[in-house]
């Protein structure tokens, strides 16, 4: 099975009580826990050594994106991160510098952010090293933003450039905190979620929840130059399919009514002028995800990243 039937039959038949919110299948679990207009959220992610990251990364990389992971599913949902405690699974090669270093990055990413972290555990492993972060963190109740609400004719945005990542943006990028909890404050997305898998398999997240469909416009895509480079050089696809299923891209995907789609982005180019924002399509009724061009549009059968795809 893929990871998502995989998940499916994991999550089957979990046991839950009445202050669970939103349960598995969103970015984040939202929990009630009796603060005042807000809401708890609660994620868990992990980074494994050749995996997520190759003996050339820099320690201080690692421990920035075992947390930034997190944050950005925080930042999926408009939430403010608060408290993280962290997980480390090390093999007895592993110099006590290394993982020294790899908190250093964790330390610095988590003040950047405001995050606490409040404790964790350590055990050894015989295979390579992890790192699992469980982070919190609290949203507004009426800024809280699922992938359940895409409605047909909103506009689809994603922040950012997409595609490409391995060049080295998968360890240095930086979660879209600020801009969601901006875009819940002012536009307040229908949908939204982070980009970890790709385009072409997590904007299939928004739409399988929401019961509805999509159609992208090619020329709209926003392609990285890291991606266009890798194509040219024949080290990977052509930048629109790395656009659209590299993965760990983490930008924000999300829809917002078609009338706000101009005044977003007007006022997003004063708020954020450094980060790019695209409008790459529209919500459809009939389900199923389609990529126009000039040709005419037709059926978008890739997808992005999956940690246990089907052979063949």
């Amino acid at each position: 099975m893929n990871e998502g039937e995989l998940i499916a039959r994991l999550t089957r038949d979990l046991p839950t009580t009445d202050h669970v919110i939103v349960g598995p299948g969103d970015d984040c679990a939202v929990l009630e826990v009796g603060l005042p207009e807000a809401w708890l959220l609660f994620k868990t992610d992990a980074v494994v050594a050749g995996r997520h990251f190759t003996s050339a990364a820099e320690p201080e990389q690692v421990g920035h994106k075992a947390l930034a992971r997190c944050l950005s599913d925080i930042a999926a949902m408009a939430g403010e991160p608060l408290s993280a405690v962290i997980t480390v699974a090390l093999p007895t090669s592993v110099s006590p510098d290394w993982i020294e270093a790899v908190y250093a990055g964790l330390r610095a990413t988590a003040a950047r952010f405001g995050v606490a972290l409040v404790g964790g555990e350590t055990t050894a492993t015989d295979g390579p090293a992890l790192l699992s972060v469980a982070l919190l963190g609290r949203v507004p109740r009426e800024r809280c933003i699922r992938r359940d609400g895409a409605r047909p004719g909103e506009a689809i945005f994603v922040t950012g450039e997409l595609g490409g990542s391995l060049a080295g943006k998968h360890l240095a990028f930086e979660p879209r905190v600020a801009e969601a909890r901006w875009l819940a404050a002012h536009f307040r997305p229908t949908a939204m979620i982070d980009l970890s898998d790709g385009l072409a398999t997590d904007l299939r997240h928004i739409l399988r929840a929401s019961d509805a469909g999509a159609e992208l416009l090619q020329s709209a895509i926003p392609i990285s130059r890291a991606a266009r480079l890798r194509a040219r050089a024949g080290e990977g696809p052509s930048g629109l399919e790395a656009a659209l299923t590299d993965g760990e891209d983490f930008e924000l995907c999300f829809t917002v009514a078609g009338r706000d789609a101009v005044p977003l982005h007007d006022a997003w180019k004063q708020q954020f002028p450094e980060v790019r924002l695209s409008c790459v399509g529209r919500v459809v009724a009939p389900p199923g995800l389609t990529l126009r061009d000039r040709h005419g549009a037709r059926p978008l059968t890739a997808h992005g990243y999956d940690h246990f795809p089907k052979p063949g």
